[in-house]
């Protein structure tokens, strides 16, 4: 393996990011163990194996490259999809995502309800991959406000659609398993997925803040 010359390469073979990862997932392990018995689910056995594998390798971009020797198709899935479920449970667990989601009801008003749910749903995308997920919190708060401002519901589901698509331009799980079938690295197509992000703001905000 050639040197580390980059901040970031530096960081991706630190053996400490493992380390200090493993043991927080250990630590909530074993609370779970100690609080509910022996208790199982897929969620548990999950971050089981992610502590273990963690724990064993020797830094960030070793354990992605055995994840990657083990299950190359679906790799990027496996390894990214368990810390956007922690997040995910933070955002919702902790009441954020709808403080957040409040904060533009707030400057929100008839004209630019739309718009706003639109960009808000966009960066809580960035939180919440999921697009269920992401509407069970922010769904209600901006349809009560919708309600109490005079908006149709009909545009702030759609706006809240457009806000997730918006956003997966730049984290792009959908186009994981193509990229491993056809040899690409997901660097070899983010420049045009910027492209698309800055273009499709430009139109989805035209809509909501004209159209709408």
């Amino acid at each position: 393996m050639p040197p580390a010359t980059t901040f970031g390469e530096k960081l991706e073979r630190m053996r400490l990011i493992n380390l200090v990862t493993g043991v927080m997932l250990v630590i909530f392990l074993y609370q779970h163990f100690s609080t509910r018995g022996l208790v199982l689910d897929l969620n548990i056995v999950n971050w089981t194996f992610l502590a273990l594998g963690i724990l064993l390798s020797d830094s960030p971009i070793h354990y992605v490259r055995l994840m990657y020797d083990g299950s190359r198709n679906v790799a990027g899935i496996l390894l990214q999809f368990p810390f956007y479920a922690g997040l995910m449970g933070m955002m919702v667990g902790t009441g954020l995502a709808g403080v957040f989601a409040g904060w533009f009801v707030a400057l929100s008003t008839v004209d630019t309800l739309p718009f706003f749910t639109f960009f808000s749903a966009g960066i809580l995308n960035m939180f919440i991959p999921s697009g269920g997920g992401q509407w069970a919190v922010q769904g209600p708060i901006m349809l009560e406000a919708a309600k109490t401002i005079g908006v149709s519901p009909a545009v702030i589901v759609n706006a809240v659609a457009y806000g997730d698509q918006w956003t997966n331009m730049i984290q792009p799980f959908w186009a994981i398993p193509l990229l491993a079938v056809a040899g690409l690295k997901m660097r070899d197509m983010m420049g045009y997925c910027f492209i698309t992000l800055a273009y499709t703001f430009i139109v989805f905000s035209v809509l909501l803040l004209v159209a709408a």
